[in-house]
């Protein structure tokens, strides 16, 4: 029998050693993905953050206010601070406003009331005035066209009015219920079939292929509009992108579903957004879109994206949103570390919205970050490398630390331009509508059914950032569309200037 000498003992404490070290990583790395899937099971998706040293009904930020008052001449700019209160006993309340006054621009229906006894001996004093709200299910209409025919003297021929121009060439369906029924799908989220019920209570009843064919022809009516919005986001100089992904039924994989994305492009100056349809995920998607794009590009950690940085032309930044989620994430791992992160990114977003709350310019935001954000990104980013060091990669405040350094550079772009923002959030809320739609429809009845929806959702989400009502700028459209000059169709995209 041989006998393990001092040496195999050592060696075999190191292998044990570096085991367990190995086993305490992986039981690490596996608490967090529980807790992150009790999260998003169980918990709260938002992300606010407060510093536990700090009275949670009053949020104070002070940011070198004396320091920075020597040299910033921006009027208000000498008191950079952001103050949440609540409502105490001691306050005075305020007066109720009373009722909500009701929009002029609703139809009344006038109702006159007389009093229930003989007033002919009475002297009318006035009116007492009340407004009821009410509501009425949408009414389904025919338009009837009479043509009145006329013969010409001498047997010359026939004079007939001429019918006026329909969107859907020998279509039943008017302008106002296609709007109707894109506007119930893309932007309240109901799907088809749900309409068709809805229609049958009214004593119609379509086939799903009716409706069907009329969203697909509304779509290849208004392709045109959807190239000319492509063309006038490309034009900026300034865009941001992201991508989210849909379930899209494909002919070739029976019994499942094909995983397609949504690639997003928003102009957030213009307030543009543009939705492409890709098969996949791959770097294809934005090379081809932003081919000949030139200015900042503003997405989020994703590899694809990488590849533009090595172009000459684009500079690209990235989302401090995303790295502050990652600290948020972090927070059951090492809440010390990542709650020192979170403030320092707390004061930077602070910043931002005394900028937006006194209405800056961009070259007055420009100054104030330079003298307020840039020492505080500094700062952070040397914390953040000294931290790295004293952490374990794979914990989750490693891969915290990890994903800001190796970003840091390109998250802090943003404070040398004021007309830059400070995260991608203007495009994630582009993309909200896309997650309430799989909600509810699931999924896209095939690729090209995919691409048609792109183009409602361009059109759709750029009418909802200029607050142009949708349905009546649609019916509009739908009105217009099929008799106007194909070299001035950009005169009936949803905004003014363009």
């Amino acid at each position: 029998m041989q006998v393990a000498t001092g040496l195999d003992y050592k060696e075999l404490y190191e292998q044990k050693s570096a085991a367990y070290e190995q086993v305490q990583i992986q039981l690490l790395s596996l608490t967090q993905q529980l807790n992150q899937l009790k999260k998003m099971i169980f918990g709260s998706r938002h992300e606010r953050f407060v510093s536990a040293d700090v009275n949670p009904s009053q949020l104070t930020l002070g940011i070198q206010a004396e320091q920075t008052a020597a040299t910033c001449n921006i009027a208000e700019a000498k008191k950079i601070s952001y103050i949440k209160s609540n409502t105490t006993a001691e306050q005075k309340p305020l007066n109720h406003p009373g009722r909500m006054k009701l929009p002029e621009t609703l139809r009344r229906e006038e109702i006159i009331i007389e009093p229930s006894v003989d007033v002919s001996d009475c002297k009318k004093m006035g009116d007492e005035i009340t407004e009821v709200l009410e509501w009425q299910p949408g009414e389904l209409f025919v338009k009837k066209y009479v043509r009145i025919k006329y013969a010409k003297p001498e047997g010359a021929g026939v004079l007939i009015g001429e019918l006026p121009v329909r969107p859907l060439e020998k279509s039943m369906a008017g302008p106002g219920l296609l709007a109707q029924i894109v506007i119930d799908k893309y932007a309240d989220h109901l799907p088809l079939y749900r309409q068709m019920q809805r229609f049958e209570r009214g004593g119609l009843k379509l086939p799903y292929s009716t409706l069907t064919d009329w969203v697909s022809g509304t779509c290849r009516l208004i392709q045109p509009l959807y190239e000319a919005l492509k063309a006038a986001v490309l034009r900026s100089n300034y865009l941001h992108a992201d991508e989210t992904p849909l379930k899209v039924l494909d002919k070739d994989k029976k019994g499942t579903t094909h995983r397609g994305y949504y690639w997003v492009y928003q102009n957030s100056i213009d307030k543009l957004v543009f939705f492409d349809y890709r098969e996949g995920r791959g770097r294809e998607g934005p090379a081809g879109i932003l081919e000949n794009f030139k200015g900042y590009l503003q997405t989020d950690g994703y590899a694809v994206y990488e590849s533009f940085d090595k172009n000459e032309d684009i500079t690209l930044l990235h989302c401090m949103a995303h790295a502050r989620r990652m600290f948020h994430d972090a927070m059951d791992n090492d809440a010390h570390r990542a709650s020192y992160a979170m403030e320092e990114i707390q004061k930077l977003y602070a910043i931002e919205r005394i900028c937006k709350d006194e209405g800056l310019s961009v070259d007055q935001i420009t100054q104030v970050r330079q003298e307020m954000a840039v020492p505080v990104l500094e700062s952070l980013g040397e914390w953040m490398k000294k931290q790295y060091m004293q952490t374990t990669p794979k914990s989750a405040i490693g891969k915290a630390l990890g994903y800001s350094i190796e970003r840091w550079k390109r998250l802090s772009i943003y404070a040398g331009n004021g007309i830059l923002n400070i995260d991608n959030n203007p495009v994630e809320n582009s993309i909200r509508p896309i997650a309430l739609g799989r909600k509810n429809y699931l999924f896209a009845g095939s690729h090209e059914a995919a691409q048609r929806s792109a183009i409602l959702y361009s059109l759709l989400g750029t009418c909802k950032m200029h607050g142009i009502d949708p349905y009546a700028w649609l019916r509009n459209t739908l009105e217009k569309i099929a008799s106007h000059p194909i070299n001035r169709i950009s005169e009936l995209l949803p905004v003014a200037s363009i």
